[in-house]
């Protein structure tokens, strides 16, 4: 798959720019949140976001609740068990 980008940014001046390679097999928390943000954004569709990374919808909707409930930081996989840990005793 070429690595080609959407060719839009939104009004607040996130483009495809912003978005991680779509060779990306390292998935910090920044990129996972620009992904995020390019789906809810409209820069990108769930299915184009799904295919451009090979991700599973069900992968993306887990890193969209975990913004929702955490925020960014509860992206950090080796920080979940802590975030998720707080947030139940709270």
């Amino acid at each position: 798959m070429p690595d080609t980008a959407p060719p839009v940014a939104d009004a607040d001046g996130i483009d495809a720019l912003d978005l991680p390679s779509t060779n990306t097999r390292r998935w910090v928390i920044r990129r996972k949140a620009a992904v995020i943000e390019a789906v809810e954004r409209g820069l990108l569709s769930l299915d184009d976001a799904c295919a451009r990374y090979r991700l599973s919808p069900e992968e993306f909707q887990t890193w969209r609740k975990l913004v929702q409930a955490y925020g960014v930081p509860g992206l950090r996989v080796t920080r979940l068990h802590t975030y998720r840990g707080n947030a139940d005793r709270g």
